[in-house]
């Protein structure tokens, strides 16, 4: 490297350099929160694609999981569910509602990202989630990231709920099951 190029970029670098040492600082410091504070989150954290800042936030965000009477609810909650506008017989397809908190729903597409994208795991969730993607047109793949994302959320909520062990391909042992 050029000796003037060397003293321009040499400053930026020590930067970045301890940019990434303060963001491991942050991330020991959330996980020792999550450990002693919120043991739900290890719970949250068996879904691959949910680490402890999603689990976290989940956790912190919903409060108590008994507020909710079915799973099914929290996606509403979330802002993840189409809105609603019937009108006669025809229902036109319509945007998600975005209320809720906006920081995790952020975090939740996020997820939802990783489990549909290259590193995502055979799941449940990936398979229906990349069959969804497959017949949706051209705002296929968009539509598919965010109905990964609601049922991530109310699995989250399932698990968090019940104690449950979580099971990647639950649905499909099911079926292998009723074929046997």
């Amino acid at each position: 490297m050029h000796a003037e190029l060397r003293e321009v970029l040499e400053p930026l670098l020590k930067e970045v350099e301890s940019l990434n040492e303060r963001i491991q600082e942050y991330d020991g410091r959330m996980e020792k929160i999550a450990k002693e504070s919120y043991p739900h989150v290890e719970l949250l954290k068996q879904v691959k694609g949910v680490g402890t800042q999603i689990a976290l936030t989940y956790v912190l965000t919903l409060d108590d999981p008994h507020r909710f009477p079915k799973s099914r609810e929290v996606g509403c909650f979330l802002g993840l569910c189409p809105g609603r506008r019937d009108s006669g017989e025809s229902q036109p397809q319509m945007h998600i509602s975005k209320e809720g908190d906006p920081y995790l729903r952020t975090m939740l597409v996020q997820g939802a990202h990783y489990i549909l994208g290259p590193f995502g795991e055979d799941r449940d969730l990936r398979r229906w989630g990349l069959t969804l993607a497959a017949r949706g047109g051209k705002n296929g793949k968009k539509r598919a990231v965010v109905a990964v994302a609601r049922k991530l959320a109310v699995l989250l909520h399932r698990l968090w709920v019940s104690g449950e062990v979580y099971e990647p391909l639950r649905n499909s042992h099911q079926a292998m099951r009723a074929v046997a």
